[in-house]
């Protein structure tokens, strides 16, 4: 049994605990939040037995195992290094910072404490995503990823307004780029490595904050496109094309409905039964690395993630620039 603590109360973490339920070696041991009705709120309706206001307090509470990172991005290194020093394994929402610098931190602290950091990036460890994986050399050679990750963000219309959340709040860690772009860049990593060269667009918000944009990347032999946009919806598919076919998938961020389809017509739908509640996926990897005693995920790798974080930066820079 992993006793967890939750550091965010919003919804992102209903769907964590929910996903989580089906594991029954996780326990819901306490909540953090900011103020003390919304942590007294949040334990009541999960089952939580303890409600933290302070992260000190938390870090230092024997009861707790591992903390689940929910919080603005902004605040992911220093919380997820507060918890780590205090021998906490530690499972992050994506992305794992908002900067490689801080992603460096987090895994050196994890390493040097002796605790599993994992990011929680669902994609990579969807069912569908493996069998993405094993379908690939059927397309013969991958000359295109294409990937778009495009949402309009119901926190945009109260942007308008001259109201201003923290998703698009300059100095957050977050915009388009960094909250929806990861959702491309990743599959991109774990399947096909770093480019070699990457070029990016975007355009900016009146808070500096990047609303919608795209990254282009080139290979030896292929090419990446990934779009993002919180400002803007898109109902098309994402693809990685090759010489002999492509697979297609209805929504990447959940690896929905992939399916080959050959040159030659015949197609095969790669889907495989899937939990609906599909954070279940990331919790069980963190919980199988803790038990497993290897320190790390094989899957969402300290690596990987700091290799997207590499392309972030990149793109964010070129962004900032122009």
């Amino acid at each position: 049994m992993i006793r967890f603590a939750t550091i965010g109360s919003n919804v992102i973490v209903d769907s964590f605990l929910k996903g989580a339920a089906h594991d029954p070696r996780f326990v819901l041991q306490a909540v953090y939040s900011r103020t003390q009705e919304r942590a007294t709120e949040f334990a009541a309706r999960h089952g939580a037995q303890q409600t933290f206001t302070s992260l000190e307090a938390l870090a230092a509470c024997p009861q707790v195992d591992a903390v689940y990172i929910a919080s603005p991005n902004s605040y992911h290194a220093s919380q997820a290094i507060l918890m780590m020093e205090s021998g906490k394994h530690v499972l992050c929402e994506k992305p794992l910072a908002p900067s490689f610098a801080e992603g460096e931190a987090m895994t050196r602290a994890a390493r040097r404490h002796g605790v599993v950091l994992m990011e929680a990036m669902k994609t990579t460890l969807m069912p569908n995503f493996f069998r993405v994986k094993e379908a690939l050399p059927h397309i013969g050679k991958a000359r295109r990823f294409f990937a778009q990750f495009c949402q309009y963000s119901s926190r945009y219309d109260n942007f308008k307004k001259g109201v201003v959340s923290n998703a698009f709040r300059a100095g957050m860690g977050t915009g388009a780029l960094r909250d929806l772009g990861v959702y491309g860049l990743a599959p991109l990593v774990h399947l096909f490595g770093m480019p070699q060269q990457l070029q990016a667009s975007a355009t900016l918000l009146s808070t500096g904050v990047d609303g919608q944009g795209s990254i282009l990347m080139t290979y030896p032999d292929m090419e990446a496109v990934v779009m993002f946009s919180k400002i803007m919806d898109s109902f098309l598919p994402s693809e990685i094309q090759g010489e002999n076919g492509r697979i297609v998938i209805a929504k990447l961020s959940t690896v929905k409905n992939p399916v080959l389809e050959m040159r030659d017509g015949t197609t095969t739908d790669l889907s495989v039964p899937t939990l609906e509640d599909d954070m279940y996926y990331e919790l069980k990897e963190f919980i199988d690395v803790i038990a497993s005693g290897t320190g790390e995920s094989g899957i969402n790798t300290h690596q990987r993630s700091l290799d997207v974080l590499r392309l972030v930066d990149r793109a964010g820079e070129i962004i900032q620039s122009k």
